[in-house]
């Protein structure tokens, strides 16, 4: 996981982009008058308005279209937890300018079907491995070179990024992880055997490794943030240290104490 840099923005051309809740909608409307936004593929820096879920699709659009710019998210959903408050009225670049930036980098994820298709994908947040039908998957898991566990029976198993380990590793028992901590949560979902066995914190230079034992009997899907396959072999992973994303906070909103603050939330 890279760190934090502190150098100043100079941000001059950023566009506003906007998922299709109403909400949304108006906040688009609301700001985009407001500015000399610039298209997409010339701007600088990117203006997201909508929840969680719409920032992971706008990360995902650029990674694919290998063009990554820095990010500022405004919440108009529901968690808003890789995103700013939304404000009415505001002057875009000094607000822009002033954030702070925080740098990740995915999972990179080489998918393996059971018809041998390959499958190459990235997920910000975590990979999940998920039973397709009523019977539990049963699932080798090797980590570096060596196997751990020969037989995981579960209802899945997750692997997550720190930036996404209070999302979906959290509501499965997982840890909160640091930011900066380089290591990953790898979680079981409802765990039968080991029985004991209730996840590992991994370094996340190690390769990891998922291969579905009785694949026919017992099928499973990878889902990768929002994209899922069926019917898998077999998932190798590992952080792509190649590829970076930018997230952009307000001063004092930083991703790194909303990850700490999390872990002190009782009620």
């Amino acid at each position: 996981m890279a760190t934090t840099g502190e150098e100043p923005h100079q941000f001059r051309r950023p566009c506003l982009l906007s998922s299709d809740t109403e909400r949304a909608q108006i906040a688009y409307e609301n700001l985009f008058g407001q500015h000399d936004w610039a298209p997409l593929e010339e701007a600088d820096s990117a203006v997201v308005l909508g929840g969680d879920g719409f920032m992971l699709q706008t990360l995902h659009d650029m990674l694919d279209s290998g063009r990554v710019i820095p990010a500022f998210g405004m919440n108009l959903g529901t968690v808003g937890f890789l995103m700013n408050r939304y404000t009415p009225r505001m002057d875009v670049l000094g607000r822009l300018n002033r954030a702070k930036h925080k740098a990740i980098a995915p999972l990179r994820i080489e998918a393996v079907t059971q018809s041998g298709e390959r499958h190459s994908l990235c997920a910000i947040n975590e990979l999940s491995i998920l039973r397709e039908t009523r019977q539990t998957a049963k699932i080798e898991v090797t980590v570096g070179s060596r196997v751990r566990i020969r037989e995981l029976v579960c209802d899945g198993v997750l692997v997550a990024t720190p930036a996404g380990s209070t999302a979906y590793n959290l509501s499965a028992n997982g840890p909160i992880l640091p930011l900066d901590s380089e290591v990953l949560a790898l979680t079981p979902i409802s765990p039968f055997r080991p029985r004991r066995w209730r996840g590992a914190i991994l370094p996340d230079r190690m390769k990891i490794i998922l291969k579905v034992l009785e694949p026919v009997k017992r099928p499973v899907a990878a889902v990768a943030d929002q994209k899922e396959l069926r019917d898998i072999a077999e998932v190798t992973l590992e952080i792509a240290r190649d590829t970076e994303l930018e997230l952009l906070f307000d001063p004092g909103q930083s991703l790194e104490e909303r990850i700490v603050s999390e872990q002190f939330v009782t009620a």
